[in-house]
């Protein structure tokens, strides 16, 4: 688990293919930390397995799975991505809940100056979409940030400078493919919500129910 705040930016030093599965290598200066085998890092967002580290770098197995539903397959020697730990239960909760799986790949379609603000419009398929609501949360290419707006292909954030120049929004551009995780809770609350038809789990909970047990 995450909370979406990046602690660094890494560089790319290979991503090596084998057949449709492969093993990315990131230079960080996290790595001179005390890394741990099978320790989880987010990479852009994606909850990945450390498999070896030495003082400059480490690397992780990426599945084919990884590969077909992020961005991490588009990746290239000397490209930056952003890094996260996994969240320790006395850390602080500054961001939002990440499990570190990608929904989706959205497209960069607007990217403008506002004041102080960068704003960012991203294109996403109508099925993350429906989980994304203004002023809720979203990860980004791993980082947590505020939905501004949602339309009916789109939604908006508008990123500060410290939040721009501590990851690599900064270098994303119109057309760019970032990693979307919508905010688990509002998947879990659907899932709640939806009326069961099967009868060994019951009714479920709808309208209809709350209106039957007073609570409309």
């Amino acid at each position: 688990m995450f909370t979406g705040l990046i602690q660094a930016v890494g560089t790319v030093r290979s991503l090596k293919r084998q057949g449709n599965s492969a093993v990315l290598q990131i230079a960080s200066e996290l790595a001179r930390e005390e890394l741990h085998l099978g320790e989880s890092i987010a990479v852009n967002g994606v909850c990945l397995t450390v498999v070896s580290w030495d003082e400059h770098s480490f690397s992780a197995d990426v599945s084919p799975e990884t590969l077909d539903c992020s961005n991490l397959g588009s990746l290239r020697a000397n490209m930056q991505v952003n890094l996260e730990r996994a969240l320790r239960l006395c850390d602080r909760l500054g961001g939002h809940l990440v499990s570190g799986h990608i929904d989706c790949v959205a497209i960069v379609k607007k990217r403008f100056q506002d004041q102080n603000a960068v704003r960012f419009e991203f294109s996403v398929p109508e099925e993350a979409l429906r989980y994304l609501v203004a002023k809720g949360s979203v990860a980004i290419d791993g980082i947590s940030l505020t939905v501004n707006t949602v339309s009916e292909d789109s939604f908006s954030v508008a990123i500060i400078p410290h939040s721009l120049e501590m990851t690599t929004l900064q270098h994303c551009r119109e057309g760019a493919r970032v990693n979307i995780e919508t905010d688990l809770v509002g998947r879990y609350v659907e899932r709640l919500l939806e009326a069961k038809s099967d009868s060994k789990q019951g009714e479920g909970i709808s309208l209809e129910f709350l209106a039957k047990n007073g609570f409309m």
